[in-house]
């Protein structure tokens, strides 16, 4: 991807933008427009494993000497504040943002550590407590914003973390732009990441499946284009330095059924191919997935079909052990179901309290099960170094999740959350992930500070 290029096409619209009308034009100033946040979160999290299993082994692995326990076990502190300053006034707007975290271990151990909530010393054990800081310069010309720094993006072909006490990060500038009416375009460029447990900023790239290789730098460009409210399309690539050239689409469409019925038709497809120096060998992956919603007043029952077209497994930019975000339908609490090959599908059902008279409360469930994973005719030799599923095997597995959320609706405590996440997963033997039971309690305060 020729990014230069690219960027040029994307600022192009600013020569016919209307900037008498554009959220610059309105800025009220750098101070006069700041904010001040802080989260408080609390996050427990526990994983059993059962049959003895651990992640990557399967149903029949033995448990590596260093775990004393068959489960994981995390529970933390966490205090997230965030700035984020206006703009000034003038054809150019300039401003900062800023964000600090810190996060408190409340119970760990060296033996049942591996949730990745708190970072680990040199003896394996949980750190008390460790902190994370950092900020982005911005630019805004007319509904155009550019920013440098420290970032969370969120475009389907790089997305970071969101699942743990604190968000992953990444470094580097990406490019928003709001110019033309019901389109919206995006750009990026980063060359470092941090992890969801680490308090740097510039740690290296990386893959969320295989072994670790030394990634330079990822690029990016995009958009979503929204003709009406019932119908968006979206469109991005992107470029892992020497690994691939990714690119993604999405079209999602709602039709509306009468009085609070509607029936949603959302459709992913993620096309890889290896680039460059190949550092993650032979890639040639197409990955789709169709999900059908059909509402009925506070109730809404999904169906989800998710397919792998390759030998080697989907794949996208992680984020040290924990991978980033992924559009597709069936990715969900632990596994994604993304192996060579694989099939899989998904029933969900949701319901929403309000309809009731409860707002604030929310209720999920899902099953989702996998097969036909087979890498036997993969050439690429990056993934199936590390794991190939064996010959004559049928490797399949399932997960079913269970959620419930309250945010209180006013009052002092208005904003407060709870969430409490459940998960099982079973497999057959042969897959690489284990059999786990797990819960997560996640209580989020958020308060506006200014």
């Amino acid at each position: 991807m020729k990014l230069n290029k690219a960027l040029l096409c994307l600022l192009a619209p600013l020569a016919y933008a209307d900037v008498a009308v554009s959220g610059q034009d309105e800025a009220n100033g750098f101070l006069e427009d700041s904010h001040l946040s802080l989260l408080n979160r609390n996050f427990y999290f526990r994983r059993d494993y059962e049959h003895g299993g651990v992640s990557g082994l399967g149903r029949n692995a033995v448990k590596p000497v260093d775990r004393r326990s068959d489960y994981s076990e995390e529970w933390a502190q966490g205090l997230m504040i965030d700035y984020t300053s206006g703009y000034t006034q003038g054809t150019v707007g300039v401003g900062v943002d800023a964000y600090s975290f810190t996060g408190i271990k409340l119970d760990s151990g060296g033996g049942r550590t591996g949730l990745r909530l708190m970072p680990l010393d040199s003896d394996g054990h949980p750190e008390d407590s460790f902190s994370k800081t950092g900020g982005s310069v911005k630019l805004r010309i007319s509904d155009t914003v550019l920013k440098y720094g420290n970032l969370f993006p969120a475009v389907p072909v790089f997305w970071v973390n969101q699942v743990r006490l604190f968000p992953s990060s990444a470094t580097g500038f990406m490019l928003a732009s709001d110019e033309v009416k019901k389109l919206h375009l995006d750009a990026g460029h980063f060359t470092a990441k941090g992890s969801v447990d680490s308090s740097n900023n510039d740690d290296d790239l990386a893959l969320d499946y295989g072994l670790p290789i030394a990634i330079r730098s990822v690029s990016y460009l995009g958009g979503i284009y929204r003709p009406n409210e019932r119908l968006s399309l979206s469109l991005y690539g992107s470029e892992l330095k020497d690994v691939w050239h990714q690119y993604y689409g999405n079209a999602n469409y709602t039709l509306p059924l009468g009085d609070k019925q509607s029936f949603t038709l959302d459709a992913n497809v993620y096309h890889t191919r290896d680039t460059g120096k190949q550092l993650a060998s032979t890639i040639d992956n197409t990955t789709w997935s169709l999900l059908a919603t059909y509402k009925l007043g506070g109730h809404a029952f999904s169906a989800g079909y998710q397919r792998v077209d390759s030998d080697e497994p989907m794949d996208w930019i992680g984020f040290g052990t924990m991978g980033g975000g992924v559009a597709l339908a069936n990715a969900v609490q632990y596994a994604t179901f993304t192996e060579a090959n694989e099939r899989s599908w998904q029933l969900r059902y949701e319901l929403n309290m309000a309809a009731y008279g409860v707002p604030g409360l929310t209720f999920m469930t899902r099953y989702l099960r996998g097969d036909h994973i087979d890498n036997a005719d993969s050439r690429n030799t990056y993934y199936t170094s590390r794991y190939r599923y064996p010959e004559g095997s049928d490797p399949r597995h399932w997960e079913r999740d269970i959620e419930a959320r309250y945010v209180v609706q006013s009052g002092k405590a208005k904003d407060l959350s709870f969430r409490l996440r459940n998960a099982v997963h079973r497999a057959s033997t042969g897959y690489r992930y284990a059999d786990i039971n797990e819960v997560r309690l996640i209580i989020d305060y958020p308060i506006n500070v200014f």
